[in-house]
């Protein structure tokens, strides 16, 4: 296709384009875009395609080997992520990547536990053993909020290590939820309706005591991993934030949504502000989902009332914060139907008129990076369009109203990575039904 035969819109956005061509020299751009910042937000447009993971990766590695970069803080949760980062920084006794990818063990597993995400921590780890003797290591950590009962248990493992009589004022506190099982969804559920007390005291008492005997810890633990008492204390953090959100979640959807975007983006300053040496920033890079990372202002998800932790970064951070999206015009994506059901390997219907995957395919480029706020192209994408996002679900048959959301893609990131067929994120637990594939030919058009 000649650009003389495209359509308007696609034509004007030649000239800004940067194809991506498999060469060393494809992530320049993005590199040059990000300068001097210190956090760097890489997003997906889904939880299960391989080329955001490896991509995501690729640059990730550049920003630590060339820029300085401390950190990867992800949108997986806190204490299981935190077996990854004792794993890389040859902390604990896992004898390889997988062993270190054990702790994901509820759905949706695929999400970090695949062949990606494995290579990563595989490639972080060596990274790492090559240092020399006293560089600082490389971590990973989590930044999402939902494993509140294990996080209750770091806290009492840590506070029975350094302080046994304030362990059990924490097991007396946290009690509290004793009645409701494994599943906070149900105190969630009873506390919101009136059914039960709430825990919110208890939780916060709980961390306002830690972080005053923080001092007193810190010169108690000397036996501990370095670090023990920022994760203890982060993990308390966590369970303060998660008992609100699961109270919300029976009352509204967009409290439930900011007070999880919320709690990343306090946990992504705790992290900051624990890694930075004095007189430095540590300069961290954020993997999340689009929706997460793209600035919710730019959004109809904004409009609505929900904020996210790119909004939160920009607001926080400045032009110290780059955040960076993808997209796809069609492929396959590993998803499931319904929560908790087994992943499956569907086929993304090519996008939607309208939208900005259809107007990046019809350029005719393929796979192409995009730097926003001054393009000759912003022009052309200011004008809202729809944006696909399919997280852990994708339901085909409805997918202009499950997944699509319009957008200023120009004020949403500061450039996008757009790979015109993608192919599905490959489980570690690779099932026959995932093998098979789920693979029809046709969907019903009037969606």
């Amino acid at each position: 296709m000649t650009g003389t035969s495209l359509a308007v819109p696609a034509r004007q956005l030649l000239d800004a384009l940067h194809p991506l061509t498999g060469a060393p020299t494809d992530f320049d751009p993005i590199l040059d875009r990000v300068g001097d910042a210190h956090v760097v937000l890489i997003g997906e447009a889904s939880h299960g395609t391989h080329e955001f993971y490896r991509i995501r990766a690729a640059i990730t590695k550049r920003l630590i080997t060339e820029r300085g970069f401390s950190a990867v803080a992800v949108e997986g949760d806190w204490p299981d992520v935190y077996r990854i980062n004792r794993y890389v920084r040859a902390m604990s006794l896992d004898t390889d990547a997988e062993e270190g990818l054990g702790d994901f063990g509820r759905f949706p597993r695929w999400m970090w536990r695949n062949a990606d995400v494995l290579d990563f921590v595989g490639w972080l780890r060596a990274h790492n053993d090559a240092l020399p003797d006293g560089a600082p290591r490389i971590g990973m950590y989590g930044l999402d909020l939902y494993a509140m009962h294990r996080s209750m248990a770091v806290v009492l493992d840590y506070l029975r290590q350094v302080d046994p009589e304030a362990a059990e004022r924490a097991r007396a506190r946290y009690a509290c939820f004793d009645h409701f099982g494994e599943d906070p969804q149900e105190y969630g559920y009873a506390a919101s309706r009136g059914l039960a007390p709430s825990c919110e005291s208890d939780v916060v008492a709980q961390l306002l005591e830690l972080q005053r005997a923080a001092g007193e810890y810190a010169r108690r633990d000397g036996r501990l991993a370095p670090d023990a008492l920022f994760f203890a204390e982060q993990s308390a953090r966590l369970v303060r934030n998660a008992e609100q959100y699961y109270r919300s979640m029976f009352s509204s959807r967009v409290s439930s949504w900011n007070l999880r975007d919320m709690h990343m983006a306090e946990t992504l300053d705790a992290l900051r502000g624990h890694l930075s040496a004095p007189g430095t920033n540590a300069r961290v890079v954020v993997w999340a989902h689009n929706s997460h990372l793209g600035d919710a202002r730019a959004t109809e998800m904004g409009q609505g009332g929900e904020l996210n932790l790119g909004q939160l970064s920009r607001q926080r951070y400045g032009n110290d914060a780059v955040l960076v999206g993808f997209s796809t015009y069609e492929g396959t994506v590993t998803a499931a139907h319904n929560w908790d059901e087994p992943p499956q390997r569907m086929r993304v219907r090519p996008a939607l008129p309208d939208s900005y995957e259809r107007l990046f395919h019809e350029t005719g480029v393929g796979n192409f990076s995009i730097i926003l706020g001054t393009s000759s192209a912003d022009e052309v994408l200011r004008a809202p369009r729809l944006q696909r996002a399919i997280g852990v679900i994708y339901r085909p048959r409805t997918e202009r109203l499950s997944h699509y959301f319009h957008t200023v893609l120009p004020d949403q990131f500061d450039a996008v990575l757009h790979y015109d067929n993608t192919r599905a994120v490959e489980p570690l637990e690779r099932t026959a039904q995932w093998e098979r594939g789920e693979l029809p030919d046709t969907y019903p058009s009037a969606l």
